[in-house]
């Protein structure tokens, strides 16, 4: 975008490889939780940039230029001297991996960096940028996610609602009470 004041042009945005050497090839996926929804409901990608700069740019970038990017937000801190975080939130869908192939590839006109540079790092195992890899690894359904993840999740609360409940004070449930069509469909089903 072009703004004209007092006859003086001022560039805003992102230019053809405007940011060689300041996104680091690597990609996390769900390695920190979502900000924007629960765990289960968005997926959060976590990019490495060599600086703030660098990382509010990015943000602009994935903002402005994706309508089914939820979030993008640099971290408020540095990962170490100069390095920040870009975490970018989306649904967990079916189209996530394709959704993360795209913008990998989108990055390559920006970054030089080419799909084959690019490594996915999902539950601490490294992977390619590879689609079809990224569908089988990457967790996609809200319910699958519930599924696999809530023994390790009511784990983690178990102790604190025994705790409640010696102190008279109501547990807290982790997933609601099923609503009535719910449970009276359940009850046809003779579920």
């Amino acid at each position: 975008m072009k703004v004209t004041m007092n006859k003086q042009i001022i560039n805003e945005g992102l230019d053809y490889m405007d940011m060689v050497y300041q996104v680091e090839p690597e990609l996390s996926v769900d390695e920190y939780a979502a900000k924007m929804g629960k765990d289960s409901d968005i997926v959060t990608l976590a990019f490495t940039v060599n600086s703030e700069a660098a990382g509010n740019d990015l943000v602009d970038w994935f903002e402005r230029g994706y309508d089914w990017v939820l979030d993008a937000s640099v971290s408020e801190g540095e990962l170490s001297p100069g390095k920040y975080l870009v975490f970018v939130e989306m649904e967990r869908r079916s189209k996530t991996a394709s959704r993360i192939v795209e913008l990998l590839e989108d990055l390559e006109t920006l970054t030089g960096l080419s799909l084959d540079d690019w490594s996915v790092e999902v539950e601490g195992e490294t992977y390619g940028a590879d689609k079809d890899k990224l569908k089988e690894v990457i967790t996609i359904s809200p319910h699958e996610y519930r599924e696999e993840y809530e023994d390790e999740e009511e784990e983690d609360g178990s102790e604190l609602n025994e705790m409640r409940q010696r102190a008279g004070i109501e547990p807290i449930k982790k997933f609601g009470e099923p609503d009535s069509e719910l449970k009276a469909f359940k009850a046809m089903a003779g579920l």
